[in-house]
């Protein structure tokens, strides 16, 4: 028996939700083959597609470590044989290792003799991640298991809506920071005075998502408490943030833990107007990039 799940890119933090609160990126992703074994145990036969060494060890692989966390949680008899294509550049703020991590899932699942609800799937998505990141936290497999804006708690799954007219933009400079290097950036104290404007501009996007109102995310749609660390490891960002924003945008910032920059916009021909002056901001720090643009309500993993 064989499934086999895609799972997009995504973008994380998006600003305001420091690992809270992540959006599903349409046109890029990862594919993984997943076979029903009869040994007892999970194995990664083939990663493709990386220009990077990933482990094959699946204790140490984001999508190794899910299944291994579904087998125990569920005590099947049987296990899976893993292979991943990678379509999501290493260390990009893609949200890579979300996308094997939630395709394989997605793949283990249809397998089962009693498949479980996509939200039932979250805890060994985070399991997965945490490989990767260090932690536990939903920002990226969320929204790829619910797909669209995702608010995703310890314990729990919030779908966020939105306009389907609102858009975003992604690009993608032509360099690697690691998420490990970039959370170390965060490293150190801060004032409680700090967390306040960020609450806001939270709850800002947050309403304006409900309701509807772009004024209230372009209110809030700004991180003040995140990205002043973490810009001076992003060659080009404050060009490329403030090109989004000239060219119209609800509000941009860096993408996970970067170097990619997103950007919302409330419709599709705005977002597609600002990809090349994002791209020239980049190119005029010395990085070739790729964009690309998606309703913000893009569709999560999907069996294909």
């Amino acid at each position: 028996m064989i499934a086999r799940a895609f799972a997009p890119a995504s973008v994380a933090n998006v600003a305001v939700g420091f690992d809270i609160l992540g959006h599903a990126i349409a046109g890029i992703g990862d594919t993984v083959s997943v076979r029903r074994i009869d040994e007892p145990l999970v194995r990664i036969d083939a990663i493709r597609g990386s220009a990077v060494e990933l482990p094959l060890d699946a204790p140490g692989n984001t999508a190794g470590a899910a299944l291994i966390a579904l087998r125990a949680a569920l005590g099947l008899g049987f296990g899976f044989a893993i292979e991943i294509d990678k379509g999501i550049p290493f260390g990009s703020g893609m949200g890579g290792s979300a996308a094997s991590c939630v395709a394989a899932l997605v793949a283990a699942n249809a397998l089962l003799d009693a498949p479980l609800p996509r939200d039932a799937l979250y805890p060994f998505a985070l399991d997965g991640e945490a490989v990767a990141s260090g932690g536990r936290h939903g920002d990226n497999v969320g929204p790829l298991l619910l797909g669209g804006v995702a608010l995703c708690t310890a314990d729990r799954l919030v779908p966020v809506p939105v306009p389907a007219s609102w858009h975003s933009l992604l690009v993608h400079p032509h360099a690697v920071l690691e998420t490990r290097r970039a959370r170390q950036a965060l490293q150190g104290s801060y004032a409680l005075s700090e967390f306040v404007p960020q609450s806001a501009n939270l709850a800002l996007v947050l309403s304006g998502c409900h309701r509807s109102d772009a004024s209230l995310v372009r209110a809030g749609l700004r991180d003040v408490l995140v990205e002043p660390r973490r810009a001076g490891l992003i060659v080009g960002f404050d060009a490329a943030r403030d090109a989004a924003l000239a060219a119209g945008a609800m509000g941009a910032g860096i993408s996970g833990a970067g170097p990619s920059v997103f950007a919302w916009f409330e419709d599709a021909d705005q977002a597609r107007a600002a990809a090349e002056p994002v791209r020239m901001a980049f190119a005029a720090a010395g990085f070739d990039s790729d964009a690309w643009v998606s309703p913000l309500d893009a569709p999560g993993a999907c069996l294909c």
